[in-house]
């Protein structure tokens, strides 16, 4: 893939999830990014069964350069410094006032580097009453209402991935983005800040909307009602989705599907209101139906129909689709110990050029010499 974002160096002093996913969203685009981590244990998402490379951290970490150091010694501060100098972005996600403790507030890095691009990620935001309080996943969710259109009240557990964490680190590599086009103006780095209530509050702007413009307070059945969303268990045991949305032509090839042709002449299913307001009777009708077909027969029916459909796929059945392969969807690399490693590509292509070729994700200090070594040498000569 073209690197369009070749020849931007960004420091990374992020942890578990949002500052690492922000890193590694620059560095997909082709970012060069130093992950700065503490000596010994690195990134406390690397700790994983006695070892540092655990599924969460690899997740979040590929394409990047991991150095190691400790900014309460002076030596390693005076390295540190170094690299601020030369970078472009500078990414951590602290709480609020633990940048500063550890000399790495935007004030004191900008007067190191004017032109460098500040990205500060938190919980709550940087001030406010929540500003010093723990953030996780779930607490953002629900902080934000998306939460509880997750739950289903009739069995209430957290499901699903950490969405959060991961729209987070999006959302602040979209603003990096953002001061990396306006420094190409003005010559200025700028402070980028977001948090993740920020984030997901704006990620969940359909349900604040239907609040502001309806007075509608939406919940977990809300949206599938009105979109006609489904999930049915085929006759083999495995899933299948529609997504039936309003036009009457996707309605008729269902209809054709299940061969029930004038089923939609049943007046409760008969326009778009009915089906909402019935959409627990047409449940358990198309229940019945589609146990009495494997997965696989649905499938060649509703494709034939043209009817909005998927099945439901597990991490392992889902590259194996023909149009996961076809996109090349699954990519690898060599493992930084040995055999492959493998990801799932960025998902943006530029001029037809896909984003094929990765890199694993460091071993904690993998880059210590070729990076820090230079710095420390010369600052020896220097002193």
């Amino acid at each position: 893939m073209h690197q369009v974002l070749s020849g931007i160096k960004v420091l990374e002093q992020g942890t578990f999830i949002t500052g690492p996913a922000a890193g590694m969203f620059l560095a997909d685009l082709g970012a060069e990014v130093v992950k700065i981590e503490q000596p010994g244990t690195g990134d406390p998402f690397r700790a994983f069964r006695g070892g540092l490379y655990s599924p969460h951290f690899q997740t979040y970490n590929r394409n990047k350069r991991s150095i190691t150091l400790n900014p309460k010694l002076p030596e390693d501060a005076a390295v540190f410094d170094e690299l601020v100098k030369d970078a472009d972005v500078y990414i951590q996600n602290f709480r609020p006032g633990a940048a500063e403790r550890l000399g790495a507030g935007e004030a004191r890095l900008r007067g190191l580097n004017p032109r460098l691009v500040y990205c500060a990620i938190s919980g709550f935001g940087p001030t406010g009453p929540a500003a010093a309080r723990p953030a996780y996943d779930t607490v953002a969710q629900a902080a934000s209402a998306f939460l509880k259109l997750l739950i289903n009240p009739a069995n209430p557990r957290v499901v699903g991935p950490a969405i959060a964490d991961a729209l987070t680190g999006f959302y602040a590599a979209y603003g990096v983005l953002g001061a990396l086009v306006e420094r190409g103006r003005t010559g200025q780095g700028r402070k980028v800040e977001v948090s993740m209530l920020e984030a997901m509050t704006h990620f969940n702007l359909d349900a604040f909307t239907h609040y502001f413009s309806e007075g509608e307070v939406m919940g977990p059945f809300s949206r599938p009602s009105v979109s006609q969303s489904y999930v049915l268990e085929c006759g083999d045991g495995k899933w299948i989705a529609l997504h039936m949305s309003s036009p009457e032509k996707f309605w008729q090839g269902l209809a054709n599907a299940i061969e029930r042709p004038t089923l939609f002449q049943d007046p409760r299913f008969a326009d778009r209101e009915g089906r909402i307001a019935h959409q627990d009777e047409l449940i358990a009708l198309l229940g019945d139906l589609f146990r009495q077909r494997d997965r696989a027969a649905w499938c060649t029916r509703l494709e034939t129909e043209d009817v909005p459909h998927a099945p439901m796929y597990d991490t392992q059945e889902a590259m194996q689709d023909p149009q996961a392969r076809h996109l090349q969807l699954e990519v690898s690399a060599p493992h930084p110990e040995g055999g492959e490693w493998r990801t799932i590509r960025s998902p943006v292509s530029f001029d037809g050029e896909r984003a094929l070729q990765v890199t694993a994700p460091p071993l904690l200090g993998a880059d210590d010499e070729a990076i820090v070594g230079p710095i420390r040498r010369r600052l020896k000569q220097g002193a």
